[in-house]
């Protein structure tokens, strides 16, 4: 497969031509990549007005991912979140109110896009809290919240995989929502991968409207590379107006070093990819084996994840220090769950050192909480408060406040409580259990 913008751009390093023209190290080496970072010059195209190497490059994407049209970012899924989000507003019918219903576990950046795109949001709950992170849905569980609604939304809007790698039945989900007439949109910025398994789990293979994937999570991709999928059974507004729905949220200066690692990963998928993903994820596989014939609780995830339960006695973040002392980081760690996310980059030593270095620290796992559900009154909306002013305040003196920014770290980036809701006793508790200190409120 083809490399038009890594081409051009190590086409453009070789010639030393003088750069009287952005960026202002103009090739010379700071850090050792400079000679192939480039602005908008002749023949490097444009991101969002794409009609040369970057509209190739795309195109490659789209043939791989078998999408009706997949378009690059340079922002993460963020930037993507929001532009999906913003076609699925401007493309609803007219009778359709710009109302999204919603899994409660969103990454931030679906708040923030609240803020910015001024939409409802209708909220499902989990039948049961056990993390902040997760929010399992099931067709029932959504065809219930639907026909509770006096008109369909505008979309309904799933994390999936999630932070812990909990991944939603997206074919059975597809199905409920088409039932319905409305559209499904998938943030899988944990799943890019999942197009290459065989089967492919990938959203748009499910049945997913639009999706999301953050190439760079589990992908070859530098940090920020992302794509927006559109499924090929959209009308073709949705594909005019994608790279406007980017532009809309997007710098003005796209870093090309990001797209170059985009374009070089299309070769790179094109080849022995699924192969070398499908030896991952049986290495994997033989990880958690070991780990659960020693003790540990392993919990269901995608298949690149390895999601433990704390042991008694221990939290996740105590793991993670153990594991960083003996040369492991993970991805992530809270009180009950520590985290690690594999590629076929990892190597073979590394799973036999997580292994050796965990072996050593089981003992028998903490029993199943239940967490209280912070279900706030919604005073404001997510744009009025956060577009209003707010002050911070110890959480413990936060009850009965009206929350004006989501309080949270990334990851996992999830809030507990959304700008405009009443801070509750249960959002008190919660703030308390994920050791948050302070939380923003919206000043009497």
């Amino acid at each position: 497969m083809t490399t038009p913008v890594a081409d051009f751009i190590r086409s453009y390093a070789s010639l030393k031509t003088a750069r009287f023209h952005m960026p202002g190290h103009k090739g010379r080496e700071f850090l050792g990549c400079e000679s192939f970072d480039i602005t908008e010059i002749f023949g490097a195209d444009a991101l969002y007005e794409a009609e040369g190497i970057i509209s190739l490059s795309e195109k490659n994407a789209s043939a791989l991912f078998g999408s009706g049209g997949t378009f690059y970012s340079t922002e993460g899924s963020s930037q993507c979140i929001r532009a999906m989000l913003y076609l699925a507003l401007t493309n609803r019918p007219q009778s359709v109110p710009p109302v999204i219903l919603a899994a409660r576990n969103v990454h931030k950046a679906f708040i923030y896009a609240a803020a910015l795109l001024d939409f409802k949001i209708v909220w499902i709950w989990p039948e049961e809290h056990h993390s902040l992170c997760a929010c399992p849905i099931t067709a029932e569980k959504l065809d219930h919240c639907l026909s509770s609604l006096d008109v369909p939304p505008a979309a309904v809007y799933l994390t999936s995989p999630d932070y812990l790698g909990g991944m939603a039945d997206i074919s059975s989900l597809a199905q409920v929502c088409r039932r319905y007439g409305t559209l499904l949109l998938v943030d899988n910025a944990h799943g890019a991968y999942l197009r290459f398994l065989t089967p492919s789990r990938h959203p748009l293979d499910c049945g997913a409207d639009i999706c999301c994937d953050s190439a760079h999570k589990t992908l070859p991709v530098l940090t920020g590379g992302a794509y927006l999928h559109l499924a090929k059974t959209l009308p073709e507004s949705f594909q005019r107006r994608a790279k406007a729905a980017l532009a809309l949220f997007g710098s003005t200066s796209p870093s090309y070093l990001t797209l170059a690692s985009l374009d070089i990963c299309n070769a790179y998928l094109s080849q022995d990819y699924s192969f070398r993903l499908s030896e991952t994820v049986k290495k994997l596989n033989r990880l958690r084996e070991t780990l659960s014939a020693g003790g540990w609780k392993t919990e269901a995830s995608d298949p690149l994840r390895l999601t433990l339960r704390t042991p008694a006695g221990l939290t996740g973040q105590h793991l993670a220090e153990r594991l960083r002392r003996n040369g492991i980081e993970c991805e992530y760690a809270d009180r009950d769950y520590l985290v690690l996310m594999a590629a076929p980059e990892n190597r073979e030593e590394d799973f036999f050192k997580t292994a050796k270095i965990l072996d050593k620290n089981c003992v028998p796992a903490a029993p199943d909480i239940i967490l209280p559900q912070a279900r706030g009154t919604q005073v404001l909306s997510v744009r009025q408060a956060l577009f209003s002013p707010c002050q911070s305040v110890p959480t413990e003196k936060s009850l009965g406040k009206i929350c004006g920014t989501p309080t949270v770290s990334c990851p996992p980036a999830i809030p507990i409580v959304v700008p405009g809701e009443r801070i509750e006793q249960e959002a008190v508790e919660l703030f308390q259990y994920y050791g948050i200190k302070t939380v923003d409120i919206l000043k009497d």
